[in-house]
């Protein structure tokens, strides 16, 4: 099994950065895919970024293009997001997740860390 743990959320003001952590532990060698979701007050869970741990691949929702970036270090078995330009609708709880295939789709992925909490204020 593979654990996920997440770091790095807090309160920014708009037009500000974070940088988002998720250690990976456990069976490392079955993640194939490391995604990004978040889900905002009141509302579903949605995609956010995902990287394909061998070879880098990435790939974004529209949201967020241009402003966020995913990045992995295999070497340590994490993965980052760093969030730029960060909004007020931005405000949600991050989590990461582990999957096998190219995919945002939420039923790709078996594995989810608990979630850090980014608040975006105006």
């Amino acid at each position: 099994q593979v654990q996920l743990v997440e770091s790095g959320g807090g309160l920014v003001q708009a037009g500000g950065s974070l940088r988002l952590s998720c250690a990976a532990s456990g069976r490392t060698f079955s993640s194939y895919v490391m995604a990004w979701f978040r889900r905002a007050p009141g509302k579903a869970r949605e995609f956010v970024a995902l990287i394909r741990m061998s070879g880098g691949s990435t790939m974004y929702a529209h949201p967020v293009s241009g402003r966020f970036t995913i990045s992995r270090d295999n070497a340590k078995n994490t993965v980052y997001l760093q969030m730029n330009s960060l909004k007020p609708e931005d405000t949600a709880v991050y989590y990461c997740a582990a999957g096998v295939a190219f995919d945002g789709r939420v039923e790709n992925y078996q594995t989810w860390g608990q979630g850090t909490q980014v608040t975006v204020s105006s």
